[in-house]
C-alpha cells in the first residue's frame, strides 16, 4: 500500500469528522463524514426504521414502546459518535417530535444515550436543510428547481436556485400518517387511494398558486418514498426510473390492481417500506397533479446531508444564523450600533463569570450575543411591553438555522431583559435550562442598564465576582458618581433581583 493510500484510509482526526442524525417520523438516519477542503466525504451511513410517528397515541404522546425502539436505535448510533467534538455533531427531530406532547422527556433520555444535545427543528427549517443537502448532490446549474421530500409525518416543498432556497414550506402530511388513515389494513382500493390523493391535494391548495407562479425548470425528489417510486417504475419498465406523470398514472392502476401491500415485493419494494408505499405514492401523485409537475428525478441528498453542510458552513464562518440575525435587525429597524454596544458589554461581563456559572460553551455565548443584538426587536410593534413583543417574534417566527429550543432561549432572554425579573419568564423550562438562562438573563440586563444612556461608549472597566445567588459588580472609583442615572438604574435592578432571591452588590462611587 502506498503512503498516499495509507493516509486516505487511516482514521481521520476527530476535528475533521462531522456527524448528523435525523430522527424522522418513520426512520432514523445517521451519516458520518469527513470535511476535506470544504467538501463532505461520507465515511459511514446507518439507518433504521423506528416508526416514531406510528408510536403517537390518541393524545399525541409517544408510547413507551415507541420510545424504547428509538432509544435502542440511538444507542447503536452512539457508539459511532464517540469522540467527535460536540460542535461537529447535529442531532435533530422532525414532525413526530414537533407534535409529541412528551417530546422533552424523550429528548432528555435520548441525550443521555447519545451524550450530545438533541434539538427539534421547525418544518421550514427542515425544508431549508433538505434543500441544502439536495443542492450539494446535484450539478451546479443556473435554473430554479423544485425539491420535494415526503417524510413520515410531513412533506417539504422547496423552490431554490443553486444553493439558495427561495420558497420553503412544510405541510402536515406524511407517509406514516396517511398510511394510518387510508391504508391501515394493507389493502389498496381505488376508493381509499382517491381519498388519500384528494386529501393531499386539499393540503396543497395553500401553496399551489404561489409555487406555480414562481415556477421551476427541474423537479427533484429526495426521500425514501420517492426513491421507492422511482425504483418501482424502473422495475415495471414503465420508465427508466424517471418519475413522469404518465408513469405515475400507470403505477396507480397497477397498485389498485394488486390490492394489497404484501404484493409490493413484486415491484422490488423492500418489506419495511411496503406498508407506507401507497401513502407516499398518493402524496406524490397529488403533488404532480396540483403543481403541474411533468417529470421528476431522484437525488440522494436529504436532511442529514444538509445538516453536515450546515455544520461545515459554520466552520467556514458562513453561519446562516448570522444572516438570520442581520435580516431580523434590518426587517424590524433595530438600532444596530446600540445592540453592538450592549453585546460588547455583556460579553465583557460573561468572560468574567462564565466559569463560575458554568456558561463556558459556544451555545451560551451565541445566545448572549444574539439576544443583545435583538433585545429591542419588539419596538417595531409598540414601546409598551416591547420586551414581550420581541419575545413573541423570536419564539414563533421562522428563523433559518435555528432549532425550536434555541429560538426559545433567545425569546426568554429578550423577554427577561427589562422590568420585573419574574418566574413567569422561565416557565416551562427544564431545571438546568432555567438556571443557565437566568444567569445569561442577568448579564443581558446588566449590559442593557450600563448602555442605557445610548452614547455608544465601549464597556467600562468593571470587575465581577459571582456565586450561585450573588453577583458583585465593582466599578472604578468615580465612574458611577459621574453617572447618577446609571447608578439609579442599578439600584432599581438590585431590587428587582432581590425579589427572586438573587443578590446584586454594587461597588464603587
Amino acid at each position: 500500500m502506498t503512503a498516499a493510500s495509507t493516509a486516505e484510509n487511516a482514521a481521520p482526526s476527530s476535528s475533521e469528522v462531522l456527524a448528523a442524525i435525523d430522527m424522522g417520523s418513520n426512520s432514523f438516519h445517521m451519516v458520518v463524514a469527513r470535511l476535506v477542503h470544504g467538501e463532505i466525504r461520507t465515511l459511514e451511513k446507518m439507518g433504521e426504521k423506528v416508526q416514531l410517528g406510528a408510536g403517537l397515541d390518541e393524545h399525541n404522546r409517544l408510547t413507551p414502546e415507541a420510545q424504547e425502539r428509538a432509544l435502542a436505535c440511538l444507542s447503536r448510533f452512539a457508539q459511532r459518535l464517540n469522540g467527535i467534538p460536540a460542535d461537529s455533531v447535529q442531532i435533530v427531530g422532525t414532525n413526530a417530535l414537533r407534535v409529541a406532547r412528551n417530546a422533552q422527556a424523550f429528548m432528555d433520555r435520548a441525550e443521555e444515550v447519545l451524550g450530545y444535545p438533541v434539538e427539534i427543528i421547525a418544518g421550514r427549517e427542515e425544508a431549508r436543510l433538505i434543500y441544502l443537502g439536495v443542492s450539494h448532490t446535484l450539478s451546479d446549474d443556473s435554473g430554479r428547481r423544485l425539491v420535494i421530500d415526503i417524510g413520515g409525518g410531513s412533506t417539504e416543498f422547496i423552490i431554490g436556485q443553486r444553493f439558495e432556497p427561495q420558497v420553503l414550506e412544510s405541510l402536515h402530511m406524511g407517509c406514516v400518517s396517511f398510511r394510518n388513515r387510508y391504508f391501515p389494513d394493507g389493502k389498496i382500493t381505488r376508493r381509499q387511494m382517491d381519498k388519500a390523493i384528494t386529501h393531499a391535494e386539499q393540503e396543497l391548495l395553500n401553496i399551489r398558486q404561489h409555487y406555480r407562479s414562481v415556477g421551476w425548470q427541474s423537479a427533484v425528489g429526495s426521500s425514501g418514498s420517492i426513491k421507492a417510486i422511482s425504483n418501482a417504475l424502473a422495475s415495471l419498465k414503465i420508465t427508466d426510473g424517471t418519475i413522469t406523470r404518465t408513469g405515475m398514472q400507470e403505477l396507480r392502476k397497477r397498485l389498485v390492481d394488486m390490492g394489497k401491500t404484501e404484493k409490493l415485493g413484486d415491484l422490488g419494494i423492500r418489506e419495511d417500506r411496503r406498508s407506507i408505499f401507497p401513502a407516499g405514492f398518493a402524496i406524490l401523485m397529488a403533488a404532480f397533479q396540483s403543481l403541474g409537475i411533468d417529470d421528476m428525478t431522484f437525488a440522494d441528498g436529504a436532511l442529514r446531508e444538509g445538516l453536515l453542510y450546515d455544520i461545515a458552513g459554520r466552520f467556514r464562518h458562513e453561519d446562516v444564523r448570522e444572516r438570520t440575525i442581520s435580516a431580523l435587525q434590518e426587517r424590524y429597524h433595530v438600532d444596530q450600533d446600540h445592540g453592538a454596544a450592549v453585546e460588547a458589554t455583556a460579553v465583557a461581563a460573561w468572560e468574567q463569570v462564565a466559569d463560575t456559572w458554568n456558561l463556558r460553551t459556544t451555545s451560551d455565548e451565541e445566545a448572549l450575543r444574539w439576544a443583545c443584538r435583538l433585545h429591542e426587536i419588539g419596538l417595531t410593534i409598540s414601546h409598551s411591553q416591547y420586551h414581550k413583543h420581541g419575545a413573541y417574534l423570536l419564539r414563533y417566527s421562522d428563523l433559518p438555522g435555528f432549532s425550536q429550543q434555541f429560538q426559545r432561549d433567545l425569546a426568554t432572554l429578550v423577554r427577561g431583559h427589562r422590568r420585573k425579573f419574574s418566574p413567569a419568564i422561565f416557565e416551562g423550562l427544564e431545571p438546568e435550562d432555567e438556571t443557565r438562562l437566568r444567569y445569561l438573563c442577568v448579564l443581558v440586563r446588566l449590559a442593557v442598564l450600563i448602555q442605557h444612556p445610548r452614547n455608544l461608549e465601549p464597556p467600562p472597566r468593571f470587575r465581577l465576582s459571582a456565586d450561585e445567588r450573588k453577583l458583585v459588580v465593582e466599578f472604578d472609583e468615580g465612574w458611577l458618581a459621574d453617572r447618577p442615572l446609571t447608578l439609579a438604574d442599578l439600584e432599581n435592578e438590585r431590587d428587582y433581583l432581590a425579589k427572586q432571591d438573587f443578590q446584586l452588590e454594587i461597588v464603587g462611587g
